[in-house]
């Protein structure tokens, strides 16, 4: 009786199209009026408590870093370094666009970020040497998504947070899978080059290059210093998103003095406004979750699925199935933070690892943000590109067919995820 009241207030609430932060919050006051009896002050104790966690202090420092670097000139010292190194190979400019989308997403930990920083400067430049308008589009659009499982990764704070995992074993696990489907990428790229006879004609003389180079090395320091911290246990993973901010505002103002002192104040705006949404959504998320297990739900849910599937795999394939679903309704913060605990108990029971599983979640939410008619990624590149959502939708449908494969081989190759947190962690 409880799990259905909960869950009729649950779905009625997002019907009405309240904010999700309300219908979480709202649906545990139900709960706590109604069904525990207990004052709703105990709420306001649940939404403090569900931010009193040193780990959240990284999320608005990240938040703040990527916006630093997308308004500054980072994103162009990274593409001009990539367009030296891999132009004029066979498709070198699209192969430089997706290297760049791999370094930036290890800078700024969102995906949208990621689409807009190299986007901007890479998807004009593919058109005008000569790629087709649909690659160009869809290979960005594509690519950009990276950002979230590339690590330093903001929804994989959220989901350390919600599943009780380490931040730096997460973001180590982010990492293979991320240069496993970048590398898809390229490979797919310099297919399409030698078929269409893509080849840039942009060259550089030799004092140019160094230039480049000299310029690059603070961009493509940042990375380095950033998950060289984390890894060899320098810093915290929230240590490091504070360093990122200290570092990108040193370089963007003082080396490469490109980003005005009078637009720090904007960018520090809507940092706040940004962080502040989110914080407000995980307090209300974590106290639906500590609903959820006084009232063992999980453990309900767990013997239910286990009852009618008996292989982990075929539970994995049927997962994948609901998340591409709901990573195409849901936004990003709503799809990890509600449907995670939720599968805790199942996992536990099936012997799946939480590592492994925080990897399958994040593929399937980077498809989200390619799927239409929701895909975040796709307004970002119908913005930049002034085109509508159906000719985004087809230049992306190819990429979405190659993250399905990559999704799959991720799936049932756990090693893929677990092999660096193993060996550096274990």
């Amino acid at each position: 009786m409880t799990l259905t009241i909960v869950f009729v207030c649950f779905f009625v609430l997002l019907v009405f199209s309240m904010p999700i932060a309300l219908v979480l919050a709202a649906t545990t006051a139900v709960y706590l009026f109604f069904i525990a009896h207990a004052p709703l002050t105990s709420l306001i104790q649940q939404l403090f408590n569900g931010l009193d966690n040193f780990v959240l202090l990284g999320v608005p420092f990240f938040i703040l870093a990527g916006n630093i670097m997308a308004e500054g000139a980072i994103s162009d010292r990274l593409v001009k370094v990539m367009k030296l190194f891999v132009g004029r190979s066979w498709g070198g400019l699209a192969v430089a666009s997706v290297a760049s989308c791999l370094f930036f997403a290890a800078i700024s930990g969102s995906s949208p970020a990621t689409v807009i920083a190299i986007g901007t400067i890479m998807m004009p430049a593919l058109i005008k040497e000569g790629y087709g308008e649909q690659f160009s589009i869809g290979l960005l659009t594509s690519a950009g998504s990276l950002g979230i499982l590339i690590p330093p990764s903001i929804p994989m704070i959220l989901y350390a947070l919600v599943m009780n995992v380490s931040v730096a074993e997460i973001f180590m696990a982010g990492f293979l899978p991320g240069m496993f489907i970048g590398g898809v990428l390229i490979v797919y790229s310099v297919m399409m080059a030698r078929s269409h006879h893509w080849r840039s004609v942009e060259k550089f003389d030799f004092a140019e290059g160094i230039g480049i180079i000299k310029e690059g090395l603070w961009a493509l320091f940042l990375p380095v210093l950033i998950l060289g911290g984390i890894y060899g246990g320098v810093f915290t993973p929230t240590e490091a998103a504070a360093v990122s901010v200290v570092y990108a505002l040193v370089v963007e103002l003082f080396v490469y003095r490109e980003l005005k002192v009078a637009k720090l104040f904007a960018i520090c705006r809507d940092s706040a406004v940004l962080s502040a949404s989110l914080l407000f959504i995980i307090s209300c998320a974590m106290t639906f979750i500590w609903m959820l297990t006084v009232e063992q739900i999980p453990v309900k849910l767990a013997e239910t699925i286990i009852a009618n599937i008996e292989s982990k795999w075929l539970f994995l394939l049927a997962t994948n199935g609901v998340l591409l679903v709901i990573g195409g309704l849901m936004d990003i913060v709503t799809a990890i933070v509600v449907i995670s605990p939720i599968m805790i108990e199942t996992l536990n029971r099936y012997g799946i690892d939480s590592i492994h599983y925080g990897i399958i979640m994040i593929v399937n939410i980077e498809l989200g943000f390619l799927t239409p008619p929701f895909g975040l990624n796709l307004f970002v590149s119908m913005a930049i590109m002034k085109r509508s959502l159906v000719e985004i939708s087809r230049a992306v449908l190819p990429f979405i067919l190659l993250f399905l494969g990559c999704l799959m081989i991720i799936t049932y190759f756990p090693r893929l995820s677990t092999f660096l947190p193993d060996l550096l962690l274990h």
